[in-house]
Parts: C-alpha cells; structure tokens; sequence
C-alpha cells in the first residue's frame, strides 16, 4: 500500500516511535531520522533499522535522500520544525496539536504554499477505517439531521511537573494533547462552532489539567467535549441525530468498533475494526497520495480546517486563561 517518498523523522520520542513502527509495518520507506543529540538518533536508527541517524535537526532536513519529513517533538517546536523542513524543500506531516496557535498555523500554511509542498496535520484518527465508515454513513443521511455529540478524551498522565504535560514551556495542558482530538471530531462532524463555552481546571503551573467545552452551531446542534490528563475516563463518543445515533467504543481516536441505532432503538449496524498496528499508517499513505496527485491539500482534513481548529483552540485558551511564555493569543 506504501508509494516509494522516503520518510525522514524528526524527533524521538513516544509518537515517533509509534509512527515509526507503522510505517515500516505498512511498507513505507525510512531513510533517517534526527534528534538533538547523536547518541539518541544512533539509538533509534538502530532501533528500527533506519540508515541514517542525525544528531541534528538540520541535518535531517538536508538530507538529499529524504522527501518528507515527520514532526514530532512538543507543540512549541512544530513551527519551528516544519519551517525548517518546509524550506529545506520536503514534504511535511505535522503531529497535531498542529502548532502552538492559530498564528504559527497561518504562518507555516503560507510557507508551503509558496514552496508549493504537502503539509498535512498528523490528526491520524481522521483516516482510520472505522471514521471512514463513521463518514460514509453521516453523508449518507442514514442518522436523519444530526443533532448533538459527546466526546471523552480522559488519560490518566504523568504528575511529573518537568514532562512536557504538565510545563507551560513545552505547551502542557490537557487540550492541546487530548481535547485536539474531540475537538477535531466535532470540526468534522458539524465545521467550526458559532459559539464557544468552556470550563477548566488550571494547575499552579498554569496549564489545564481537565478542561470540557460545549460548542453550538447555526444549524442549532450542539456539542460536548471533556478531557482531562488527570483521570481515565470512558473514552468514548457518540453521534445523536433525528433518526439514530452512533456508539463508537473505548478507545474512540484509536481502531474501534461503534454501532449504529435507528431511532426506535434497533440495532442497525455493528462495526467491528481490524488494523494492523495502532492505524497511524493511514495518514502516511494520504501524504503520499497528495505529493503522487500533485495535489496540496487533503479533502478529509483540509489545512484551512486545521486553521479553524486552531482558532478554536485559541479561542478556548482564552476563556479559561491558559497561555504559554512569550505567547499573546489574537481574540
């Protein structure tokens, strides 16, 4: 399934490692990886059997044998990052959050129009199987008008006040890690809200340690987001509409089975998922798709919907008081 763009990953850490173990699963190519320090890139190239190992981010950007370049260090970095990428000449897939606010965003979507490169945000769960279903059955009208939605997005992470989760200067808060998710489910499912509420809990620190929104739109649906980095919670979603609703199970953003009601209570439709790996495959072989298509943006997640995702996220931010050092957030 895999087309033949050499895949360069910049960063180390969790996410990389996960992307790195689908790609390889899936057929893709990796020829390097980058990191701040030598020793760590030997350590992951040898890992999993990567060629080249860079003890520089700009080391990696520049390496001829490398057409894209994945992102994946804290959010305050991504700008930087895929600036570098980008005018290096790569393709770029950014993990989401995508930046750190809708300003950054605006800033590396100019860049790559101008190089006239791919540049795609890592939200992998818009490409997994079961959330192209999910689509296919909310086009096809089978729920009637669609009404409402509650999504959960709850982990229980580290109380380290030095991880990045927990540090205003690595971007900490459960928002841009978790609430990006259900954030992102509601842009696809309703586009961006007429109105925003939000309620959090703020750490002595200064990020958000659980944080739930409600969202309403012209149409008159409504919808419910809650994360939290402090409590495990249900992790599930569900779609309301006239006719019927979708259940989709634990873990939601992860392959997962959901079912279909109809309104009187029938069960419609079972969907039971079958992935190999954690699924984070699928976003690959979509930027590989655009560069094969000549194509520069993606119709499932189009860089002005990852702009308008950012917006929101500053527009939540700013109602529950939560900025990052050196940041001032545009109303």
């Amino acid at each position: 399934m895999a087309g033949q763009l050499r895949w360069g990953l910049l960063g180390t850490g969790g996410i990389a490692r996960q992307f790195a173990r689908d790609l390889l699963l899936d057929g893709h190519v990796v020829t390097a990886v980058g990191s701040r320090a030598q020793s760590t890139a030997d350590a992951f190239a040898a890992e999993f059997g990567i060629a080249a190992a860079h003890g520089s981010y700009e080391g990696l950007v520049r390496d001829p044998d490398v057409d894209v370049v994945y992102v994946a260090t804290p959010h305050p970095m991504h700008h930087d990052n895929a600036v570098l990428a980008l005018e290096a000449g790569k393709h770029v897939l950014v993990e989401k959050s995508f930046t750190l606010n809708a300003v950054e965003a605006q800033d590396l979507i100019e860049i790559a129009g101008r190089q006239r490169l791919v540049l795609l945000e890592a939200m992998w769960t818009r490409w997994l199987p079961h959330m192209v279903r999910i689509r296919e059955i909310l086009d096809s009208g089978a729920l009637g008008e669609v009404r409402s939605m509650h999504v959960d997005h709850t982990q229980l992470l580290s109380s380290d006040p030095a991880h990045r989760v927990n540090a205003p200067a690595l971007g900490g808060g459960a928002l841009l890690d978790l609430g990006v998710y259900p954030i992102s489910f509601a842009s696809q499912v309703f586009g961006p809200p007429d109105t925003v509420q939000a309620v959090a809990t703020v750490t002595a620190a200064g990020v958000d340690a659980q944080i739930a929104t409600m969202f309403s739109y012209r149409s008159g649906a409504i919808a419910t987001t809650y994360s939290a980095m402090t409590t495990r919670g249900p992790n599930t979603a569900t779609v309301i509409g006239t006719d019927g609703r979708i259940d989709i199970d634990a873990v939601w953003y992860n392959p997962a089975n959901f079912r279909v009601w109809d309104s009187s209570g029938r069960l419609v439709e079972s969907y039971t998922s079958q992935v190999d790996g954690r699924g984070m495959q699928f976003q690959a072989r979509e930027l590989e798709a655009l560069v094969t298509r000549d194509s520069h943006d993606s119709v499932v997640l189009p860089l002005s919907e990852t702009l308008s995702i950012m917006q929101t996220l500053d527009h939540i931010r700013g109602l529950v008081g939560v900025t990052y050092p050196g940041e001032v957030l545009r109303p």
